[in-house]
């Protein structure tokens, strides 16, 4: 079709080194040594792009493409889309959504040509896009699809559709091996991760949690939906309804599509801002789930001064949270529940203290639960969860629920302990909720009486409220960590590498090298890189766990890649920021899942020592002429490294030194951390009045 090429779907080199699976390094060398090479068809001189169309028909006649993936493939197409992954990614979810619901209909658009596909799927995906009408004796038109929802999106003309016609195909080879839901979700997936600043993501384990304090509603709403997270943990029951608005139309699509997938419960998606044009003016929702855009200024504060919906007091520029929380309680059934992200200032910024007061006096906020650093971005503030319910009538004694689940932070970047978290926040608030109040549970919850809250600062801060844990907790723990910490203050003493000889001149330098990429290449190691959950929730070994030593200690989201495990003798190495760091896998660490930014080697140890290896990997020079320098960051590439070939038997010599040099450094580690909590706990325990001075 005349000008179909000036609008297709372009790669760049790093997109082909992906296809092929080869380095970057090999795609220069195609583009020098094969004249038929594809020539750039857009990018720039030093970071050209190509046609994928012409990439894929070169890759396949000289064979470099009979092993590349089908997800990467699909995944390829997506990314280098002319119009942009998140309208590639639309047109996709639209196209997987009739193979989901109608798949004889697929079948029959997709059987001829690529036009012919485009110009019949537009109609095909009325059926599905909008609402069924109903006969007049209540059956539904096209009954074999019988679900009525208003989706936020228009089908996509013929036109529009027809550069992405190899990707749908591709999607809908990839729905036949995974299904149509499971495809989408990877796509989705894949398009957040290369894109974490564009979104405010809701990790699914808050998600979780907060679809569970909503309780078993059937009517539920998200006005401020982002990519659907928090509707999709709702569990399907029957009777089932999803209300969804966002005020970003790309993202609002995306929610359709995705629900539209998940469930078969009616699905109602509507963009626009729900605070200045609320697309649900009369819904009386058993729940509303809402992670709000946190200190926004401009929500609609002069505009909207007179509108019914504050009935706790007009919000303060200030408090577009507290408009949020409003909003909420509005759309909700009296009786009804809303559970709220928040940012901890709202619980004590003195411009919101009058509404804070009007909703604890009304009985309309029930809870207010402090989570670990490191639930739910930004990742280095605690958030709470606030549970509100449309009080059906005010209680003669109110208490409202403060939770505070700090302790369950995990030690580094990873993620909190959220079996941990949900359990604790759970029993709380059924407890809660059953009676009406909770006794005190020493550093992790209480319910307290209104009226000891409304001063004048009405600070619901948790942890300002909650009794400190038992202080038997205090010195005779410390006791233990003085303990630990003269133990492994003698094991590093013991540890303490003895006095060494310089090396004689002439055994430096001289040693015959070799690289890591030499390596993998002849079969001596494999070569894996990390980032991909699986489909089973495991501990993850993260770049911060490499650095600092430390067990696995993060979080992926469920995949459809399946995730790299670590085995005992494989040497993992982090790839940014510049440091000479390896580590050896032992049976402790064994079992977790590779994270992102990391690369393991999997060395044969008939042909390699581990610990030779990852001793050779750690050398100042060697790390510094692998790496790539950019602006703000430093680049390992661990193909580059390098090592001596030796006889496995001067390999294990120079093993156990090494071996020997990563225990002194672990007792000096750990001897670090323990001088530093018993520091903390001495402080604390002096001025908590838990410890005497003397």
């Amino acid at each position: 079709m005349p000008g179909l090429q000036d609008n297709a779907t372009e790669v760049t080199a790093a997109g082909i080194a992906r296809l092929a699976g080869v380095g970057r390094a090999a795609v220069s060398n195609w583009r020098r040594r094969h004249a038929d090479f594809p020539r750039p068809a857009g990018g720039t001189e030093t970071s050209p792009s190509f046609a994928l169309t012409e990439v894929e028909d070169w890759l396949r006649r000289h064979g470099k493409l009979a092993e590349v993936p089908l997800k990467e493939r699909v995944w390829q197409h997506l990314s280098g889309h002319p119009e942009g992954p998140v309208t590639a990614l639309t047109h996709a979810g639209c196209a997987l959504l009739l193979i989901h619901e109608r798949p004889p209909v697929w079948l029959d658009v997709s059987s001829g040509s690529d036009e012919r596909l485009a110009a019949m799927l537009p109609a095909a995906l009325e059926q599905v896009l909008t609402p069924r009408p109903a006969d007049p004796d209540g059956t539904p038109v096209n009954p074999p699809a019988a679900v009525n929802r208003s989706l936020a999106l228009d089908p996509p003309t013929g036109p529009q559709l027809l550069p992405s016609v190899p990707l749908l195909r591709g999607a809908a080879e990839l729905a036949a091996e995974l299904g149509a839901r499971q495809t989408f979700e990877f796509l989705l997936g894949r398009h957040l991760d290369a894109n974490p600043r564009q979104y405010t993501l809701t990790p699914a384990d808050l998600a979780d949690l907060m679809a569970a304090l909503a309780g078993a509603p059937r009517t539920v709403l998200d006005p401020a939906c982002g990519t659907g997270a928090l509707l999709r943990a709702v569990t399907p029951r029957p009777g089932l309804s999803l209300h969804a608005q966002d005020r970003a139309p790309d993202l609002a699509a995306l929610t359709a599509l995705r629900l539209a997938l998940h469930t078969r419960a009616p699905v109602h998606t509507a963009a626009g801002d729900a605070l200045r044009a609320d697309a649900h003016p009369g819904l009386r929702a058993d729940a509303v789930l809402c992670h709000p855009p946190f200190n926004e200024r401009n929500w609609g504060h002069d505009e909207l001064a007179y509108d019914p919906r504050w009935e706790y007091g007009f919000p303060a520029r200030t408090e577009s949270e507290l408009a949020w929380v409003q909003h909420a309680l509005a759309r909700l059934r009296d009786g009804g529940t809303a559970v709220l992200l928040m940012p901890p200032a709202a619980a004590s910024r003195r411009s919101g203290r009058r509404i804070r007061a009007d909703l604890l006096r009304r009985g309309a906020l029930r809870a207010v639960v402090a989570l670990p650093v490191g639930a739910a971005p930004p990742y280095n503030i605690p958030l709470h969860l606030w549970v509100l319910r449309r009080p059906q009538r005010t209680p003669a004694q109110p208490e409202v629920l403060l939770a505070d689940a700090a302790r369950f932070a995990a030690d580094g970047r990873g993620g909190p302990d959220w079996p941990g978290v949900r359990e604790t926040v759970l029993d709380a608030w059924h407890a809660f909720d059953r009676a009406g109040r909770l006794d005190e549970r020493p550093g992790l919850a209480r319910s307290v009486p209104v009226i000891e809250l409304l001063d004048d600062d009405v600070d619901l801060a948790p942890a300002r409220r909650l009794p400190p844990p038992a202080a038997a907790d205090g010195a005779g723990r410390l006791t233990g960590v003085r303990e630990r910490l003269g133990e492994t203050l003698r094991l590093a003493a013991g540890l303490t590498p003895p006095p060494v000889d310089p090396a004689p001149p002439a055994a430096s330098g001289r040693l015959p090298l070799t690289t890591v990429g030499e390596l993998a290449r002849g079969g001596a190691l494999v070569l894996r890189t990390g980032g991909h959950g699986g489909h089973a929730r495991l501990p993850v070994l993260t770049d911060h766990d490499v650095l600092s030593g430390t067990a696995p200690s993060g979080t992926l989201p469920e995949s459809e890649d399946e995730a790299v495990l670590t085995a005992p003798g494989d040497v993992v190495v982090p790839v940014l920021g510049g440091g000479a760091v390896a580590r050896v896998v032992d049976d402790a660490t064994a079992g977790a899942a590779l994270g992102r930014n990391l690369v393991l080697l999997r060395p044969d140890p008939a042909a390699l020592d581990a610990w030779f290896l990852a001793g050779f990997l750690r050398g100042t020079t060697n790390n510094r002429q692998a790496s790539s320098y950019a602006s703000t960051a430093t680049r390992l590439d661990v193909r580059r490294l390098q090592l001596p070939r030796l006889p496995l038997d001067e390999q294990r010599c120079y093993g156990a030194r090494f071996r020997e040099l990563d225990a002194f450094e672990r007792a000096l580690r750990q001897a670090g951390r323990l001088g530093e909590q018993l520091v903390r706990g001495m402080y604390d325990g002096l001025t908590d009045g838990t410890i005497a001075p003397d």
